[in-house]
C-alpha cells in the first residue's frame, strides 16, 4: 500500500526555514550520512515526490548558486499557481486540492511510497483530507524565533520510533488526525 511520508528537517522550535526561506542553519549541522533516519535509505522506498512552489523555487535557487543541477530521479508534482519553469526531467506542475491529483501521483509511485517534501503548509493540507501518513523528521539542535513552520496545524501524532543521529533527534511519527483538545 502506497504511503505518503513528509520527509524534512526542522529546528528545535519547529521551522524549515527562516523568515527569508533561508537553510543556512541546516548545512552546518553534523549528521552522519549513514546514520539513523539517513536520506539515501528512505529515498530508495521513494517512488514519487510532492512539494509546494516555495520550496521548487527554492531547489532552484540553491541549484543556480552551487552550479547542481536536478537530481532526483523519481517523478516530482509540483503544486502550484503560477508558470514555473522545469529544473529537470520528470517534473509535473499541478494545482487544485491533493485528492484531485492523488491518483496520478500514486500511479507514478507504482509500489513505492510518496515523499511530502514540504513545505510545511501542503503537508498539513495533504493531512486534513486523510493523505498524510507519517512525518519523519530530523530535528537540530538550533532554534529561529521564526521562519516557515514544520506544520502549521493542530494535529495529533503517534511517535513510532526514535533515533540520535549525531547532532539530531530523529523521529518518525504515525499521523492519526486533527488536534481534538481545548
Amino acid at each position: 500500500m502506497t504511503r505518503t511520508v513528509y520527509y524534512t528537517a526542522s529546528t528545535l522550535d519547529g521551522f524549515l526555514a527562516d523568515e527569508e526561506d533561508s537553510l543556512a542553519w541546516l548545512f552546518v549541522q553534523d549528521i552522519d550520512e549513514k546514520g539513523p533516519m539517513n536520506y539515501d535509505e528512505f529515498i530508495a522506498g521513494m517512488g514519487a515526490m510532492v512539494m509546494g512552489s516555495t520550496t521548487y523555487e527554492w531547489i532552484g535557487a540553491h541549484n543556480q548558486r552551487t552550479g547542481e543541477k536536478w537530481s532526483y530521479t523519481i517523478p516530482a508534482y509540483v503544486f502550484t499557481h503560477r508558470e514555473l519553469e522545469p529544473l529537470g526531467d520528470g517534473i509535473h506542475f499541478v494545482s487544485g486540492e491533493p485528492k484531485d491529483v492523488y491518483d496520478d501521483i500514486k500511479a507514478a509511485a507504482g509500489d513505492r511510497d510518496i515523499w511530502m517534501v514540504g513545505g510545511g503548509d501542503l503537508a498539513a493540507q495533504w493531512a486534513e483530507v486523510g493523505l498524510l501518513d507519517e512525518l519523519m523528521v530530523s530535528i537540530a539542535p538550533v532554534t529561529l524565533g521564526a521562519g516557515r513552520p514544520l506544520f502549521p496545524r493542530r494535529y495529533a501524532l503517534e511517535l513510532k520510533e526514535l533515533a540520535q543521529n549525531r547532532a539530531f533527534a530523529c523521529a518518525r511519527y504515525a499521523v492519526v488526525g486533527p488536534g481534538e483538545w481545548p
